[in-house]
């Protein structure tokens, strides 16, 4: 990638020291799980097991266990789920708090991804001890003049392209839900125009719509609505994301919510989601009663594991 970073101090590369960073934070045990919680009211994910590993067939909501709903719209996250974009947010926020002689780690990434970016910056001040050096608007300002440099040369994460192609060929009415604002997506999606072409729409995040940001419903609630008419029932809806603040969003939503996180954020943060799974490439579709992918493609089904 370009646009990375030298480190004055130690004359390492901050993109290599922000992918050291990552490297050797600790590594969750995620496999192929189900994490199952009820929402309060506010939209909160009540602490619940994962239950583990296999694929279940059952989903629990607001502690009632019911029979998985046949899926027939899918909204997806975009940051770290579908383009690897999160590690640039990582070697920027590296470089920035070195200035100052800080480091960032996991334990402050996860409360900030998914966030909108106000709302992540005053996080990143208050958790980093800079509210006397730099304010939540400069952190942003100086924040986006290096992430519009790396935001173009944004890659597709493992899975994304096979499965997206082959629900698209099926007719699968998708959608794109991003906290994003539409110009930092019209940057991250650069190399990508056609295969987001294959999305019945986008929602970023400064869409009027969305009041709020993630962990509220806001964005999710509005992209469901401007599928086709009639507008799909929410639990008729499956989400995908990357962060506990989108899984909460899903949950409060009434959706169900598959979670694909990164390898280092901690186990404890994958409660709500109904499935987490290492990458795209683990997802079967006819799980959720979506059209199964062709034999010829070379995918392996699991065996499944019911609720009793």
């Amino acid at each position: 990638m370009s646009g990375r970073e030298t480190n004055m101090e130690d004359e390492v590369p901050a993109a290599d020291k922000a992918e050291s960073f990552i490297m050797k934070s600790k590594q969750s045990e995620v496999g192929v799980k189900i994490a199952i919680a009820p929402v309060d009211s506010d939209g909160a994910v009540a602490t619940a097991p994962v239950l583990g590993p296999g694929i279940l067939h059952g989903a629990i909501s607001g502690g009632v266990h019911n029979e998985r709903r046949k899926i027939t719209h899918i909204l997806f996250d975009m940051d770290g789920l579908l383009l690897d974009t999160e590690r640039f947010y990582t070697i920027v926020q590296v470089e920035i708090l070195k200035r100052f002689g800080k480091t960032f780690d996991w334990a402050l990434k996860s409360k900030m991804i998914g966030k909108p970016a106000l709302d992540a910056a005053k996080i990143f001040i208050d958790e980093t001890g800079l509210q006397d050096e730099l304010a939540p608007e400069g952190f942003l300002e100086e924040r986006e003049e290096m992430l519009a440099k790396l935001f173009p040369d944004a890659n597709l994460l493992p899975g994304v392209d096979r499965m997206v192609r082959h629900l698209a060929a099926k007719r699968v009415p998708m959608a794109v839900a991003t906290s994003s604002h539409r110009r930092h997506y019209e940057l991250k999606t650069t190399r990508h125009k056609d295969f987001f072409k294959l999305f019945h729409h986008v929602i970023t995040g400064d869409d009027p719509a969305v009041k709020k940001g993630k962990p509220a419903p806001d964005i999710f609630e509005a992209a469901a609505s401007r599928f086709d008419p009639p507008a799909p029932a929410p639990e008729y809806v499956l989400v995908f994301e990357d962060a506990p603040s989108g899984v909460r969003a899903a949950r409060a939503a009434e959706m169900s919510v598959v979670m694909v996180p990164d390898e280092n954020l901690d186990a404890s943060l994958h409660h709500g989601a109904h499935q987490v799974l290492k990458s795209l490439d683990e997802f079967q579709p006819h799980e959720w009663g979506l059209p199964p992918y062709d034999e010829e493609d070379g995918h392996v089904y699991e065996s499944e594991t019911s609720i009793p």
